[in-house]
């Protein structure tokens, strides 16, 4: 396929155009400022019964900003850490640093000491903004770090008297969720808003090559490294997905769920800044992997859009009191971050009416590449178009486009593309031509049509007697099973065949037979993709984000079938 070959337009939804205007808003902080003058008096982020509108965010962030530039003296373009989980601080402060100037380093609260030590050397970060139950991470490490500068603060600190009081003195005194800690000078995060509103706000030109955010990549490979995301990329991705999306939105009143925490690209660009250009409200779950709990949330609203990866969507779905949602107001269901099983999605669509739309996309893109349309009728097991202004190449090994239908691997050219790893030329060289073509290590194929299927991750693929075994396919298959809650399928040494499946599974029905699973597996793949090993766990380990860490499962099975 060569450059000029782009399917795709002539099946774009409706109204929706071939390009986008990246020049429209010089920064993320400027789209922000336009959005809290347009809806000053709407609900911007909720969390835990309190809610703040635009105009408070507005004031909030301004008051950040002063402190950051005033106080603590930090120049453009300084990183700011921010290990928060979706709490109402989290855009107060991720809006207060970019309108100073300066670079988000969003961080992982989950991180260990060895993970968090080797980020904020390697951003060379100056401050930090961690949440309390996190903190005595950072005390174990901040001495071996850059970083000068510590704001702490609780998870209740901006739910409102006397709530926040209580909500604090609970997680510390009776659940036990604040471990002690002792980090000299760090400042209350109340404090800095207090301080900043005696401040002049700060004047920073900041343009389109500033990067607004240094996003480390998960780390499964190596060591975690930082693509630099620059207020073009952010700006032109929301408006890539504003415009793919847009035809269905009502301005200031949607209301998303943002389950999926904002520290990851997923939510922070398709929920939070995506949503804060229609003047929607982001709901904020801080903790959703307390099922239960998430499910009350849900049942105490009307959401009108929903984001997550495959495994939320299935674990809601089995969870009691799912079906009792209120959908009525549901139009948008978007899953990405990883593969959405096909028998996830159907019986999303049967419980909630509304189809599940898969998307695909890297932190190096900002993260959206492609999405389908919102008005597919059932799931197709695509990641759909590439999206406006983004052009996308199936390549072989030698960088050579391939024809419609077969497989090799996605690369990406858009204005989303990020600048390249912060300090790591030679990484960056290893993704992203001169021609600005990033090549994402994903396997896919592209149909007639435009649309394009992910087979698998090159490193995941599994290689049974010369025969390329793709985990998605497996995995797909086995989820089919009755009895199944979950499954991940992984390589593993063999000496007959190179290599062999292993599949990992955690029943739905106790009473599940590794024999069952075979004899099931028999009928829908051929020989050479039949699991040699079935292994069963009482739980899939996985990231923060709900990614399966399929590195893990494949050491020697603890109960092999």
């Amino acid at each position: 396929m060569s450059d000029l070959e782009r399917p795709w337009l002539a099946n774009y939804p409706a109204g929706v155009p071939a390009q986008v205007d990246t020049n429209q808003y010089r920064s993320m902080a400027q789209v922000l400022e336009i959005s809290c003058a347009r809806f000053a008096h709407r609900p911007a982020f909720a969390n835990m019964g309190r809610t703040l509108t635009y105009a408070d965010i507005d004031r909030l962030s301004r008051h950040f900003a002063s402190y950051l530039r005033n106080d603590l003296k930090l120049a453009r373009g300084d990183r700011v850490a921010i290990m928060l989980p979706n709490v109402l601080q989290y855009p107060v402060a991720i809006f207060g640093a970019l309108r100073a100037g300066l670079t988000v380093v969003n961080t992982n609260p989950l991180y260990t000491a060895r993970e968090l030590r080797h980020q904020l050397h390697d951003a060379g970060v100056s401050a930090i903004v961690v949440l309390d139950n996190f903190a005595a991470t950072l005390a174990e490490v901040l001495h071996d770090t850059p970083c000068k500068h510590v704001i702490t603060t609780g998870i209740g600190d901006l739910l409102g008297l006397p709530k926040s009081v209580l909500v604090n003195f609970v997680l510390k005194h009776v659940k036990k969720m604040v471990p002690a800690f002792r980090i000299d000078h760090a400042v209350r995060f109340k404090t800095v808003l207090a301080r900043g509103a005696r401040m002049p706000p700060p004047k920073t030109d900041i343009g389109h090559d500033d990067i607004a955010f240094l996003q480390y990549t998960g780390g499964t490979t190596g060591i975690a490294k930082g693509a630099m995301l620059t207020h073009g990329n952010l700006v032109a991705n929301m408006q890539q997905a504003s415009a793919w999306i847009g035809r269905g939105m009502r301005e200031g009143e949607e209301v998303i769920v943002t389950a999926i925490p904002l520290y990851h690209i997923f939510a922070l660009t398709a929920n939070c800044l995506v949503f804060m250009k229609f003047g929607g409200l982001n709901h904020l779950v801080t903790n959703p992997r307390d099922m239960p709990g998430f499910v009350k949330i849900l049942r105490g609203m009307r959401m009108t859009a929903i984001t997550g990866v495959n495994t939320l969507f299935n674990g809601l779905l089995n969870t009691p009191g799912f079906d009792k949602v209120d959908f009525s107001g549901l139009h948008l269901t978007l899953g990405g971050g990883t593969a959405v099983q096909r028998s996830v999605a159907e019986r999303w669509k049967r419980t909630t009416g509304v189809t599940l739309v898969e998307a695909y996309g890297l932190t190096e893109t900002s993260p959206a590449a492609c999405m389908n349309p919102l008005d597919l009728a059932e799931y197709n097991g695509s990641i759909g178009l590439p999206i406006p202004s983004t052009d996308v190449s199936i390549r072989d090994d030698d960088g050579n486009p391939l024809p419609t239908g077969q497989p090799g691997e996605l690369c990406v050219r858009g204005p989303q593309v990020m600048k390249g790893y912060w300090q790591r030329p030679d990484e960056t060289a290893k993704v992203l031509g001169a021609d600005g073509w990033l090549h994402t290590g994903d396997v896919a194929r592209m149909d007639e049509k435009g649309y394009f299927t992910i087979v698998d991750r090159k490193k995941d693929m599994i290689l049974v007697s010369g025969f390329n075994v793709y985990p998605n396919e497996i995995e797909d298959v086995v989820a089919h099973c009755p009895g199944v809650l979950e499954v991940a399928a992984v390589g593993i040494p063999d000496e007959k065949s190179g290599e062999a499946v292993k599949v990992v599974v955690v029943r739905k029905d106790p009473n599940l037979s590794a024999e069952t699973i075979r004899a099931y597996c028999k009928e829908n793949l051929t020989g050479y993709k039949l699991p040699k090993v079935i292994e069963f766990r009482d739980a899939l380990p996985k990231t923060n984000v709900g990614k399966i860490l399929r590195r893990e499962l494949r050491d020697p099975p603890k109960n092999p079938a």
